[in-house]
């Protein structure tokens, strides 16, 4: 990191006696509190969880406080600044705030980018974020680069300012959620690699979604590249949303890729490639790095072969467009596992990508109600109380050359503690059958 800017942040206390406000204790609203205090700020830390404890406030100064329980205006009172940490909609803190401008709610990833000097690859979409946050790293970091990546998966931004690291570039992760709260972030690169239904549990609805996740490209300058998808191009007029350079990318310009199956993939890449080009990649380095790369845990990841029946976990499948990817890069006969918090959209589109693929489905846990009538005239369909029961299931049914598909469509709260817990846990119920 540029010394001025480790200089910035250990030195200027640009919230001195200032009272700022973090909404939510995991782990990105912990960095921010830290980085506020480093601040000078005086921090406050409001969460729903009754069971938190004063132990959170270690380091945070002898002036900093808890207050839990449901949101109320005393939590937010007196605030010169509010970091929201993701998951927690703006719109049911404003009620909350009094005079104080909604400009002064922003994101963790908003705050620490204030202080980030290094060139920076950011990354949106519905599906594919992390897959193409990994691959982009990896290829730099195959290149010879030093690279930091974060920010919604993995190590939040602020934890690498306090750590005053020092990178080449940082390659981004960020969702709608951190995004609908910023203000002045901007990336040399952005790339937008879909938008489907998906969070409408959070978001107002799909107009706040889209309008969410095109902020990564409102404070581009001209200099920097804003790269999108061509199957979008008649929903996007980019004059409306950046300044900056526009490249579009369809998935046309590589070849199936044994480590990165499906079209999906194939627009990922593509994704990644024009990103890098900018960072004066060349196509050598890049097919060189791409070559190398193994793909992520839990992303349409064939975790074995039990009596010739195929297992792929893609648990992190957590929308109805994942689901759909997942579909187009296996042969039939699939048997699909279906279940969890859903998240929205209309579930009969899944349909046409599971004809003539999908031999059996089985719903596990939550989400019965959402999956079961659209699909049960087209598919044999079956409801299991957990994941391992409706495993079992369909392996009973499965013949030599068979995929069992966890691609769920839904998030993981109803049983697991996220996704990768679940994955793991798929794994588990496979390596048992063994």
């Amino acid at each position: 990191m540029d010394s001025e800017f480790v200089k910035k942040v250990t030195t200027t206390r640009m919230f001195t006696d200032r009272l700022a406000i973090v909404a939510g204790a995991g782990r990105s609203g912990i960095a921010a509190a830290r980085l506020l205090h480093a601040l000078g700020a005086t921090v406050r830390i409001v969460d729903e969880n009754t069971s938190l404890t004063e132990d959170i406030l270690k380091g945070l100064g002898p002036k900093a406080e808890l207050m839990v329980g449901p949101a109320c205006p005393e939590q937010f009172a007196g605030a010169e600044v509010i970091v929201v940490s993701p998951g927690i909609p703006v719109r049911k803190i404003v009620p909350m705030i009094g005079d104080l401008p909604e400009r002064k709610i922003i994101s963790e990833l908003e705050l620490a980018s204030w202080f980030a000097d290094e060139p920076k690859i950011a990354i949106t979409g519905t599906n594919g974020k992390t897959t193409t946050t990994a691959l982009i790293t990896h290829i730099l970091e195959y290149s010879g680069k030093t690279v930091f990546a974060g920010a919604n998966y993995g190590t939040p931004l602020s934890e690498y300012i306090l750590a005053k690291g020092q990178s080449d570039i940082l390659v981004l992760e960020v969702s709608s959620f951190q995004l609908q709260n910023c203000h002045l972030f901007r990336p040399d690169a952005a790339i937008l690699l879909n938008i489907s239904a998906n969070h409408l549990d959070y978001h107002l609805d799909m107009d706040e979604y889209v309008s969410a996740k095109l902020k990564i490209f409102e404070r581009q300058p001209s200099d920097a590249l804003a790269i999108l998808p061509k199957a979008m191009r008649d929903e996007l007029n980019p004059a409306e949303f950046t300044k900056a350079t526009v490249k579009w990318f369809g998935g046309e310009m590589f070849k199936e890729q044994p480590n990165l199956p499906g079209k999906h993939n194939r627009s990922n890449i593509e994704a990644a490639w024009l990103a890098l080009e900018k960072f004066g990649l060349t196509i050598e380095e890049f097919q060189a790095g791409l070559d190398s790369f193994k793909g992520k845990a839990h992303r349409i990841d064939n975790i074995g072969t039990v009596n010739g029946v195929t297992f792929i976990d893609d648990s992190k499948g957590t929308n109805l467009d994942a689901v759909v990817a997942a579909l187009g890069s296996f042969n039939a006969p699939i048997r699909l596992l279906l279940g969890g918090v859903f998240k929205g959209g209309n579930v009969a589109d899944l349909i046409p990508a599971m004809k003539g693929k999908v031999a059996e489905v089985a719903i596990f846990g939550a989400g019965r109600e959402h999956f079961e009538a659209p699909l049960a005239n087209d598919f044999k369909i079956s409801w299991h109380e957990n994941l391992e029961k409706a495993v079992n299931a369909l392996f009973a049914n499965s013949s030599e050359g068979d995929t069992i598909l966890l691609s769920p469509a839904t998030a993981s709260f109803d049983a697991y503690s996220g996704y990768v817990a679940r994955g793991n846990d798929f794994k588990r119920i496979m390596e048992e059958l063994s």
